[in-house]
């Protein structure tokens, strides 16, 4: 999930006004969706001007996971893991002599492991906006992280000194804050790693799933893409379980984190994401216009705006298609907290996104059942959330 979840915030930001304010006469599908099933979550976050989807994202997920465990709503810190996450991958582009993509954007990954080695901090104990702004706004710390790791790739003295990493904490901390030590929750003191284990958080209950062709099914796989710095695995499953495991995980009170394409015309700002079938139009002055008229979309007479569109029927080749030729890519990370329908019966995930209260329903989306099963790269789930079979298959106990 890359900085394109800077822009596409930015793009989702400035629709909430004119979305709320266009009238229902200027036409477009008009959705009517009632709720399957619904699981809790927690507040609608915005991650405004940071490539940082992917931690607003996985938090979220793990704050729902709480949320079903204890019953207590909580406000974790994303700065926390995003300096965490900073310095490891600091370490690693080193190592590698700058052969690693260093950039704003990572994994859901990414969040389980600095969870696991650092711990996790409530939002109130790490704020990480030590800029003078009341959101995140990082594309300056963005470049200078990333100008000083090149500068030390480098390696102009030959050997690497011993102050290098020290400086590279100074970049992130003057930015984002200290890490706190120990903090206060309900008059206890912890470390962040005693809040973990406070909180249950147990990483190695949660499993990572993708689908594409060009890795065999039911083995694990590293996701290449470049966000994926850490090169986590994933278990490959055909497309057809995939989504079996997503709406078993849903009906089983299980929120699930999502990673997706949303590039495509049909996820709007205002909150829909759907694969339209592509009507082909007739090329002007051809033949066909001089006959038959313009393309259909363009004779009012002959569409009604208001009617649903048609979706395509997603398939696994369309999927491995989209992934070789780059029209499926790593954009955003989301969290899918449950299950709706429109007027036609028509299903769709209830997705929680981190662009504040963006669109027509503040903040959340509804995804079809063929824009997920089309533009899904990867998703992390609870190893209960997967169908006895599947489990079995995978070898996960």
């Amino acid at each position: 999930m890359n900085l394109k979840c800077i822009f596409l915030t930015a793009a989702a930001l400035a629709a909430v006004t004119s979305a709320s304010a266009q009238a229902p006469s200027q036409g477009g599908p008009k959705y009517e969706f009632t709720t399957v099933k619904e699981l809790p979550v927690t507040s609608i976050k915005n991650q405004f001007r940071s490539g940082t989807c992917w931690c607003f994202s996985a938090l979220s997920f793990i704050e729902s996971e709480i949320l079903r465990e204890t019953g207590d709503s909580l406000d974790l810190s994303e700065m926390f893991v995003v300096g965490k996450s900073y310095r490891d991958r600091a370490v690693k582009y080193v190592r590698l002599d700058g052969h690693l993509n260093f950039a704003a954007g990572s994994s859901f990954g990414d969040v389980l492991h600095v969870i696991e080695d650092y711990g996790i901090v409530p939002q109130e104990a790490m704020p990480g906006m030590n800029y003078g702004s009341e959101l995140p706004e990082q594309s300056e710390l963005d470049a200078a992280l990333a100008g000083y790791v090149k500068a030390i790739a480098g390696n102009p003295n030959r050997k690497l000194t011993t102050a290098w990493l020290n400086g590279f904490d100074g970049i992130v901390e003057a930015y984002l804050g200290a890490y706190p030590e120990t903090f206060m929750v309900n008059g206890k003191e912890y470390t962040p790693e005693s809040y973990r284990d406070h909180l249950g958080i147990n990483v190695g209950d949660y499993v990572n799933l993708s689908s594409f062709t060009h890795h065999p099914f039911y083995e694990k796989f590293i996701i290449e893409v470049p966000d994926n710095w850490r090169w986590d695995t994933a278990y490959n499953l055909p497309i057809d379980e995939l989504m079996e495991v997503m709406y078993n995980a849903i009906d089983n009170g299980y929120s699930i984190a999502w990673g997706s394409d949303v590039s495509e015309k049909g996820f709007t700002r205002n909150g829909i994401a759907t694969m339209p079938v592509e009507k082909k139009k007739a090329a002007a002055g051809s033949d066909q216009e001089r006959w038959v008229g313009k393309a259909a979309d363009e004779n009012k007479d002959e569409v009604k705006k208001e009617e649903l569109p048609e979706e395509i029927i997603a398939t696994q080749e369309m999927r491995q298609e989209g992934y070789d030729r780059k029209t499926t890519t790593d954009d955003h990370g989301m969290h899918i907290y449950g299950l709706a329908q429109d007027q036609n019966g028509t299903k769709y995930f209830m997705v929680k996104n981190s662009w504040g209260e963006a669109g027509k329903y503040k903040g959340i989306w509804y995804a079809s059942d063929s824009y997920v099963k089309y533009k899904t790269l990867n998703i992390v789930v609870h190893k209960d959330a997967l169908p006895k079979d599947t489990k079995k298959k995978l070898g996960i106990k």
